[in-house]
């Protein structure tokens, strides 16, 4: 005689939403605390006398010093975000990388190194031109300017 198991002849329950319950004791009901005598009533649990008895403070307060937002230094200045950045490379310094001269742009200066690529350049006028510069495509300051073409030099800022 052969007995079925009681797992067989159950059929298998499928699980849907209307049967989803709560664990037992995962609901509980918070407590009021400060309304009345019966239930957590009087001090509330805060203990007795002092700030934290009646409120809190606010965030920063340190007591009544002097809170550390107000001894900072107050944020002064502008900066522009478009402001240009130039990469400056002085004649004499033009002179030795390019002792016989050259047409020279950006790009030849952050070969040499004398520059970072990517970044506009700007030639100044410390130093003297012993050769003639043909600049192309950087910005140059008057004095610069004066001195390249006194050597033979053009510029031209494209």
């Amino acid at each position: 005689m052969a007995t079925k198991n009681s797992t067989e002849t159950q059929e298998p329950s499928i699980l849907r939403m209307h049967d989803l319950r709560p664990a037992p004791g995962a609901n509980k009901d918070r407590i009021r605390v400060g309304r009345g005598e019966g239930s957590k009533g009087k001090t509330s649990g805060r203990g007795m006398k002092g700030t934290k008895a009646r409120y809190q403070v606010r965030p920063g307060f340190e007591g009544g010093q002097l809170p550390l937002y107000m001894r900072l230094p107050k944020l002064r200045g502008f900066k522009s975000p478009f402001k240009k950045e130039y990469q400056v490379v002085n004649v004499g310094r033009l002179s030795e990388l390019f002792p016989k001269g050259a047409d020279i742009t950006a790009e030849d200066l952050s070969a040499k190194g004398a520059v970072r690529s990517g970044y506009p350049v700007k030639v100044l006028g410390e130093g003297d031109a012993v050769a003639a510069f043909n600049l192309k495509g950087v910005k140059v300051s008057a004095s610069a300017k004066t001195k390249i073409e006194a050597a033979g030099g053009s510029v031209s800022e494209d």
